[in-house]
């Protein structure tokens, strides 16, 4: 009987060994694949995407206006390109907006209570589209979404000079950070653990609307375990410290913070936060829309600065070093959110 017993343990102890040096290897590999991932991260791939959707040629991207559309079909290519599939057979989420007309300056909606009412009198309506793609992961049930705001504020052409409201801060540099992690977790040839979404939200400026319409109609969206988020990325709010960067983060996850302070040592990243845990962070950008569903968030801001919502947001005033630097750390905040067992 004992030499039984004694066999059984020999076999359990074995067996275990090798599920440890299994998990160690998948281990291993993760790693190896997360450091191709992060070394494809460059700022040459910063300039081009924030030259190209800051140009004059997308009229400054105002939701529902042509160059917002040719913006939308711009981060499509892309996604297509690098293989990440759309989220649910297309990689446009069609909705409509309400207001009423034009005189009353009221804001839009796009809540079916508010958009039922609206529709009783005269009213104005936009067609607009989030793009979404997504990588699936090994929990079918589980999702983190990294997110962006492509949309900015248009022309005025009787603005005398420069006409075109740019927005390369605002936020061509937010959706160069999401495609440039959406690329790097597709060259990683890793499987995440949840699935990851890559979320562009139109009509941010117009009122959230893209990110509010997506969480009102999510039929999953209390297995979102966080959304990452990016808004205003590429300036410097310190001149005398051009590396300062916010970083908010949902007060009740304080791993949010420990993971980029790890990270910045780690990989001698060139970044000088401050740190805002948020007890609610229901203000400021899409972040906002997330939070009030009980989502943990992280968003990456500069702050603001003189060319806020001025012609003179252009691409040729963003600190790309800097850029590229929030971009790595937030692919390995990213990459923590997607893999992380528990946080």
């Amino acid at each position: 009987m004992r030499i039984y017993l004694n066999l059984a343990v020999a076999v359990m102890l074995l067996f275990g060994a090798g599920t440890t040096l299994q998990a160690r290897g998948r281990s291993k590999q993760d790693n190896a694949a997360k450091e191709v991932a992060l070394k494809s991260i460059t700022q040459n791939a910063a300039r081009a995407y924030v030259y190209f959707l800051a140009s004059d040629e997308l009229e400054g991207r105002k939701a529902g206006e042509p160059g917002s559309q040719v913006a939308r079909q711009y981060i499509i290519s892309m996604l297509r390109q690098w293989g990440i599939a759309p989220l649910s057979g297309d990689y446009q989420q069609p909705f409509e907006a309400y207001s009423q007309e034009w005189q009353k300056r009221k804001p839009f909606f796009v809540e079916p209570d508010s958009i039922a009412m609206l529709k009783t009198m005269p009213h104005r309506m936009l067609r607009l589209a989030n793009v979404l793609g997504m990588i699936p992961g090994e929990r079918s049930d589980e999702y983190v979404i990294v997110g962006a705001h492509f949309d900015h504020v248009g022309t005025d052409p009787t603005l005398v000079g420069d006409q075109v409201y740019n927005g390369a801060d605002d936020n061509a540099s937010g959706v160069s950070a999401a495609l440039q992690i959406a690329r790097a977790f597709a060259v990683s040839g890793r499987k995440p653990l949840r699935n990851v979404i890559f979320a562009f939200w139109d009509g941010e400026e117009t009122g959230l609307l893209g990110s509010k319409y997506f969480v009102q109609t999510c039929p999953y969206i209390n297995k979102v375990k966080g959304y990452l988020n990016f808004d205003m990325i590429g300036r410097n709010n310190k001149p005398d410290n051009p590396s300062y960067v916010v970083y908010f983060y949902t007060a009740s996850h304080p791993v949010f913070g420990d993971w980029l302070r790890g990270d910045i040592k780690k990989y001698g990243l060139n970044l000088d936060p401050n740190y805002r845990a948020w007890d609610n962070p229901v203000g400021g950008s899409d972040n906002g829309s997330f939070a009030k569903k009980g989502v943990p968030v992280i968003w990456y801001h500069t702050d603001g600065h003189p060319d806020y919502h001025l012609p003179s947001d252009e691409a040729d005033r963003i600190n790309y070093p800097k850029l590229t630097d929030i971009t790595r750390a937030a692919f390995l905040n990213a990459w923590n959110l997607a893999n992380e067992l528990e946080y």
